[in-house]
């Protein structure tokens, strides 16, 4: 860019400067009054069709098989325990972590993360398993979703 054109545009603002100096407190007013006059906009009432009632199958027939395949997390917990860092870090093989809960207590079983059920541990074909003792009922579950 040359000077010649640095020299017009700074007279173009000096004159734009002149000009706000020019208004007057009246002036300013008149264009907020104006601003805040807006345009009329037609308004009507919406109308809504009155619902229809549509029967419904009976709740024994819903077909739910669309949930059947829908994987779900399973988590049995045995026990909690706290630990500070540097007891974490000193823990070796052959180590024991003491947990809260006493031997033979039920465990608690998750789905999701959310207690549904409590068991006790079984063997079944070599592998440990869990027989569910108590259900949580369903208003419990749904309090504890709040």
């Amino acid at each position: 860019m040359e000077q010649s054109e640095i020299d017009n545009l700074m007279k173009g603002t000096d004159s734009e400067d002149k000009s706000d100096e020019a208004l007057s407190w009246d002036d300013v007013q008149e264009e907020m009054e104006a601003s805040k006059k807006k345009p009329k906009t037609a308004v009507s009432t919406a109308n809504f069709e009155e619902l229809q009632k549509t029967e419904q199958k009976n709740s024994a027939a819903i077909d739910i098989d669309f949930i059947l395949d829908i994987p779900l997390t399973v988590t049995v917990e045995l026990g909690r325990s706290k630990m500070l860092i540097g007891e974490l870090l000193q823990l070796g093989q052959g180590s024991v972590v003491e947990l809260v809960k006493f031997a033979g207590e039920p465990m608690d079983v998750f789905i999701n993360q959310k207690l549904i059920a409590k068991g006790e541990v079984v063997v079944v074909n070599e592998k440990f398993g869990v027989r569910l003792t108590d259900i949580v009922s369903p208003t419990e579950r749904v309090s504890k979703l709040k």
